[in-house]
């Protein structure tokens, strides 16, 4: 009797219904197992359902579970006894949170520990575990209403903004409604209390060891929003004291951790806000001097990769902490005092998204191109903590299930030469059961930022493309993170005083168009006559500028795109974020923005574009948009511009998941019709 074999089935945009995501993981304060957050779309709300998984961390063949139920989960925080597990829950359709505990033994009702307006972003246990810390953002009563209370925008005061960065893409108003560190019983005994007084946002929160004081990241200085400085703050846990500032104002400090004596600070800093792009580095603050120690200079890689921002982790007199290297994140380790280089601690062509230490275990989350993401842990002791390679487990198969039932291609990298002779790392993905001898459309794909990396991670658009038939091209130009800091800022703007550049649209270009052109030359099922290019954010600026400066592509999408530099700086919610590569601001020097904006350039645009943007985008405003459509329709060309009501900047990663079904059949369409 014959065996059949059924193959897997191409990836469609429909199966964005079925993507899962691992997330935040913590490992009990016994090592004994591991509490993590399982992420589903959810059909019937279209949302997203987040419930709070456990995994045995010793077990040889461990068997994972649900430890909630609900679907709106998320943040699991051991209790220092290791009994409790404390976690935020999301109330839908009221735009509430309740911090809830459970017992982690006997199960039982869930005790709600206080409510809160709006999402929780940061949860912590105090070193007693008879108090929580976490993080919020505290409306103005006298603008929003009391708590409970649902105000219409008519019947609001009008607003008084006095800087700049007053409101934030996916939030919303800022100037009105900070992030503030509280603490609340455990108990539930007592309402919450905020240490953070004052419109300062703060977030980053730590208990030291002795759990009496909450060390916290704040600008608080009057020019702030102008110099874009961040301090490490520190204050007391019974908010009967001002809150003290550790740090010289002047770098950008973010997600500090104590040293288990007390006496030190572990963190990340920008040394230079104001002159982008720079590697975070990993650094010691003294708690009492102030003085600051970088470790990870000479590794010149980021040490703080954007996405869920765990901070450098303890482990002995050795700190933990992630860094970008050429397509992949990989976790590294340097001693404390400063004796030691950096080491890698788990490498490989992946990336290791969350992480979390405790009783000799490491536990983190790692995706590669063709895997969503699973649980994995190792062995990591104080004066023991080296590479893990051979010693890891995955503790979880959560997605295995959606890559076996669904045909995955995996990528092959290549170097592609610039025009000045610079090498380019890039990556192919030949179409989904590509035939010998035949040639295929191909996409090229920018990636946003400038400063981040495309690489070995699961990104759905690139297999949605591959099943579609589509060849997939990517590459990682100048101006991306995950290489030395002079590869980030060589596209800093030639007016710029430090580090001067040449600018957006300039061998960042060249390098892109090295990518298509060394691809269409090494793999013969490139067909060079059906190229297209698409991109979001800065992908989409040099989407745009792209068209604008050559013909070779037949087809564009320009998504949530910045192209116009000048209107972009007092727009987006990141005011004055250009002017940190140009060196100028807009009013001194407004040429400089223009010459870099793809609108300028409007008039060579004769390749057929979609320009699809979120109405809701505050990181690039929808004006973005509508300068490029109006321009060109003005013009006589024919373009198509989609807007997506009620999203935001994050459309395609975590919009609504039927926004992002018919985003992904979009795309596809547009392109399959022109190529």
């Amino acid at each position: 009797m014959t065996e059949t074999t059924i193959a897997p089935a191409p990836m469609t945009p429909d199966d964005i219904w079925r993507l899962r995501q691992i997330a935040e993981p913590q490992v009990s304060p016994t090592g004994a197992a591991v509490a993590f957050t399982v992420i589903d779309p959810d059909p019937q709300t279209n949302t997203y359902r987040r419930r709070i998984w456990l995994a045995p961390a010793e077990q040889p063949d461990s068997h994972p579970y649900p430890f909630t139920g609900q679907g709106a989960e998320s943040m699991p925080r051991w209790a220092p006894d290791g009994k409790r597990l404390a976690f935020v829950s999301a109330v839908p359709g009221e735009g509430r949170s309740d911090i809830c505990i459970l017992p982690v033994a006997t199960g039982g009702e869930r005790v709600v520990v206080c409510s809160v307006n709006g999402p929780v972003s940061e949860l912590a246990w105090a070193p007693d575990g008879n108090t929580l810390g976490f993080v919020a953002r505290d409306s103005d009563t006298e603008q929003y209403g009391k708590n409970g209370e649902k105000r219409e925008a008519k019947d609001m005061p009008p607003r008084r903004l006095t800087r700049l960065r007053y409101r934030l893409n996916g939030a919303g108003w800022t100037a009105d409604r900070p992030t503030r560190v509280f603490v609340v019983p455990a108990d539930g005994s007592a309402a919450p209390r905020s240490l953070t007084p004052g419109s300062f946002q703060a977030d980053g929160l730590a208990w030291s060891p002795d759990g009496s004081k909450i060390v916290f990241s704040s600008a608080r200085h009057d020019n702030w929003d102008l110099d874009l400085a961040v301090d490490l703050w520190v204050a007391g846990a019974d908010g009967r004291s001002e809150p003290e500032r550790v740090t010289e104002t002047g770098p950008s400090y973010s997600s500090p951790t104590w040293s288990p004596d007390g006496t030190r600070l572990a963190c990340y800093v920008n040394p230079t806000p104001m002159e982008s792009p720079r590697h975070r580095r990993v650094c010691v603050v003294d708690v009492a001097s102030g003085q600051r120690r970088d470790l990870t200079v000479k590794l010149d890689r980021n040490c703080a990769p954007l996405g869920p921002s765990t901070g450098p982790t303890w482990i002995g007199d050795r700190l933990l902490f992630a860094a970008e290297d050429s397509g992949n994140t990989h976790l590294y380790q340097v001693a404390a005092d400063g004796t030691q280089e950096p080491e890698l601690v788990a490498g490989g062509d992946r990336w290791v998204t969350e992480w979390d230490w405790a009783a000799g275990i490491l536990a983190f989350v790692a995706t590669t191109a063709t895997s969503q993401g699973e649980l994995f842990t190792a062995p990591a002791t104080p004066g023991h903590l080296g590479r893990i390679e051979g010693s890891e487990r995955q503790l979880t198969r959560l997605t295995e299930a959606f890559t076996e039932a669904v045909g995955l291609a995996a990528p092959q990298r290549f170097v592609a030469r610039s025009a000045d002779g610079s090498e380019v790392e890039c990556w192919a993905i030949a179409p989904l059961g590509a035939e010998p001898g035949t040639r295929y459309p191909t996409l090229l794909n920018v990636h946003g930022g400038p400063f981040t990396q495309y690489g070995n991670r699961f990104f759905d658009e690139f297999q949605l493309q591959a099943s579609a038939g589509f060849g997939v091209l990517y590459c990682n130009p100048r101006g991306s993170a995950g290489y030395s800091e002079r590869w980030g800022r060589a596209i800093r703007f030639p007016e710029a005083d430090s580090d001067p550049g040449t600018g957006w649209g300039s061998v960042d270009y060249e390098d892109v168009i090295a990518c298509a052109q060394t691809a269409c030359q090494q793999f013969d099922w490139i067909d060079p006559e059906r190229l297209g290019i698409l991109g979001g954010s800065y992908g989409g600026f040099m989407t745009s500028w792209v068209i604008g400066h050559t013909d070779m592509f037949k087809a564009a999408c320009s998504e949530r795109a910045c192209n116009n530099l000048l209107t972009m700086e007092h727009n987006a919610d990141i005011a004055g974020f250009v002017r940190t590569y140009v060196g100028r601001d807009h009013l001194t020097d407004p040429l400089a923005y223009a010459r870099h904006s793809p609108v300028t350039y409007v008039s060579n645009m004769t390749t057929p574009v979609l320009i699809v943007h979120s109405e809701d985008d505050l990181r690039c405003p929808i004006n973005q948009a509508e300068e490029l459509f109006v321009a060109l329709r003005v013009l006589g060309r024919e373009p198509e511009m989609v807007r997506f009501p009620g999203e935001n900047h994050e459309l395609s990663r975590g919009g609504a998941p039927a926004h992002r079904v018919a985003r992904a059949r979009l795309i596809l369409d547009w392109f399959r019709e022109r190529l």
